[in-house]
Parts: C-alpha cells; structure tokens; sequence
C-alpha cells in the first residue's frame, strides 16, 4: 500500500461513507458485521484462495474496516455526547456507549465520516512504511487519541482510586464528586450526566486479573486451534467479533475475545509456519500464552486509557497492536520460522 493512496478520491468517498455508517448504527453493530463479512470472506478464501475481496476489500476496507466504522462510530458518540444529543441510559458517560446507533443528524455522521477518513489515513500509513503491527488495529488506537484531543476530552482523566489500576471505587461503587458541589456531592459530568461512577471498567463482567488472565488462556488455545485446522488467522477474529452481537443484545457476562483470538492464532500459524517447526500441541500452548499476554495487556491498558476517561478507547485494538508486534519480534530473533501475516519492516 503506497502513500498515494491517502488522496485516492474514491477510497476517501468510501471511507467518508464507512465512518458515516459506523455513527448511524453505532460502533459496536458496525463491527459485529465486520465480523460477519470476515467469517464470509474467510470461508470464502478456504474453498478457493482467489476469492479475497470479502475479507480485503469489505470486512476490512473502506465499508467495514475497525479503523474506519467502529472508530468513526467511536467519536461520532463522542461528539453527539458533548452536544447532549445522546440519553442512552448508559451506566457511563454517554460518550462510551459504542452500542448505541446514533442515527441520521448531519453533523454526527460527517464526523463519523471525517474519523473514517482518518482513520483510513492511518491505515495507509502503517501500511506504506510495513509496520511490523496490525495496521487497522493501530488506526483504531490513533483514531481514538484524536478523538479525545479534537473534541477536548482529556486524555487519561482524573484519576479516583489510589492509583491509576485500582478498580476497587468501581466494586465500592463510589460516584464521582467535587469540592464545589453541595456536601462534596456527585455532579453533573459537562452538565449533562448524574451520578457517574468513580472509576468505570471497560467490562463489568472481565476485568478482574484471574478473570481476564482465565478467559485469555482458553480464548488462545481456541484461536490457535481453529488458526491451525484452517490456515486462516482472520476466521476466529470473525467468529469473535460477530459474537458481540449477544454483548450488544444485552446478554450478560459475555466475553470479548477478539483481541485474544487474533493474536493468538496469528502466532500458531507462525510457530507452524514450514510444518516441521512444531506440532500442533505446542502450537496451542504458544497460543494460549499469547491469548494470556494479549487479554492481560488488553486490561491493562483499560485501567489506564479507559476506566478514568470520558470516551471508548479501544483495549481489544492496543491487544492486537501489542500481540501482533510481539509475532514480529520473537520471528526477528529468530524463535518463530514465519510472521504469518503480520508484515516485518522489510525483513
């Protein structure tokens, strides 16, 4: 991918279209059908290896790619919130709710549109100079920093707990006060939400460490597994992102594992890489302990980036970024025959 490509007129009408989209039905849905077009594509791909345009030029393109709908979605809520257009009965600010369609405003879906312009720049980028990481996922971390320094949110947020990991206001369920509101009271957040809770975990159900470190280590074996049986890293991120649809239905307790999937399989598929490397037993267990580390580090980066602040600020998306970049080192030093797909600055 060339660095023309950031001013091809049609790719910037398309992304315009996809970020636009992502606002009107919300962040989340729009990335439920990214995983739906990816499990199409990837079968797709598996009965001829020809047909690739479902996955590349759809699930991941202009229509359906993170970096352009889900992030385009993200900061239309962001800056439907501060407009108070948004009262979606969110626990959180209202800025968070990534599973609310915004709907038809003009305004909202131009910046739905101009985010997934951004985020198709982006993209392009990382593309054009092989960045050894998923691309898309990254846009999807950069868009989200844009979003907040745009639209005046702060960057992390203030801080309530002792200290920026602590969880335990959310589990006391303490609200957010302020000196200058009556009795040191909980008050409005920009005018417009009450009673907002201190801290607020990205997900109620998966968040504390043992949790999250269990559902990584399954998540990684079931991604490595159906990584290695089909040849393709992207149908189990499919599988996992089309299941958010029962998260987005109100299901609860449901897990978010594409974050954990994708890298997971990605690094089986590179361990495997030749045939004689390693047999599928081993291939699993590298695969669990990158589910392990990407579901970790996905955690953490909620407790810094997300729990404090105002917006969506995508753990799942900083996961990959982390676990693909991790595929690229250990096949740089030598640990891994392959990269599977994840490019390699050129190496």
């Amino acid at each position: 991918m060339a660095l023309a490509e950031l001013w091809s007129i049609e790719m910037l009408i398309a992304a315009f279209a996809g970020g636009a989209f992502g606002a009107a039905v919300g962040a989340l849905p729009a990335f439920v059908f990214t995983g739906f077009m990816v499990i199409a594509g990837e079968a797709a791909k598996i009965a001829n290896a020809d047909a690739a345009a479902i996955t590349d030029s759809v699930a991941f393109g202009a229509p359906f790619s993170p970096a352009i709908s889900f992030a385009g979605g993200a900061a239309a809520a962001a800056y439907a919130a501060k407009r108070g257009y948004m009262q979606s009965g969110f626990d959180y600010h209202n800025a968070k709710d990534i599973s609310f369609a915004l709907g038809t405003k003009p305004d909202v879906l131009a910046v739905g549109g101009v985010f997934g312009i951004l985020g198709h720049w982006l993209t392009v980028i990382s593309a054009s100079f092989n960045m050894p990481y998923d691309h898309i996922a990254m846009g999807v971390v950069l868009s989200a920093l844009f979003h907040r320094l745009i639209l005046g949110y702060d960057v992390i947020g203030k801080v309530r707990g002792k200290n920026i990991l602590d969880m335990s206001p959310f589990e006391r369920e303490e609200l957010r006060t302020t000196d200058s509101a009556p009795s040191g009271g909980a008050v409005a957040d920009g005018g417009h939400e009450t009673n907002r809770l201190a801290v607020e975990p990205w997900l109620p159900q998966q968040y504390q460490w043992p949790n999250v470190a269990a559902i990584g280590v399954v998540g990684g074996i079931f991604g490595g597994y159906i990584g290695v049986a089909t040849g393709s890293a992207f149908l189990v991120f499919g599988i996992s992102a089309a299941s958010l649809l029962f998260l987005n239905l109100g299901v609860e307790r449901f897990p978010v594992t594409h974050h954990i999937t994708l890298p997971a399989a990605t690094a089986a598929l590179a361990f495997t890489a030749g045939g004689s490397e390693g047999s599928v037993a081993a291939a699993l267990i590298v695969a669990g302990v990158f589910g392990l580390a990407c579901a970790l580090f996905g955690e953490l980066f909620q407790r810094v980036f997300y729990a404090h602040g105002d917006t969506h600020w995508d753990p799942p998306a900083a996961a990959i970024v982390f676990g693909t970049f991790l595929v690229f080192v250990l096949y740089a030093v030598g640990v891994f025959p392959d990269s599977s797909w994840v490019a390699t600055l050129g190496m």
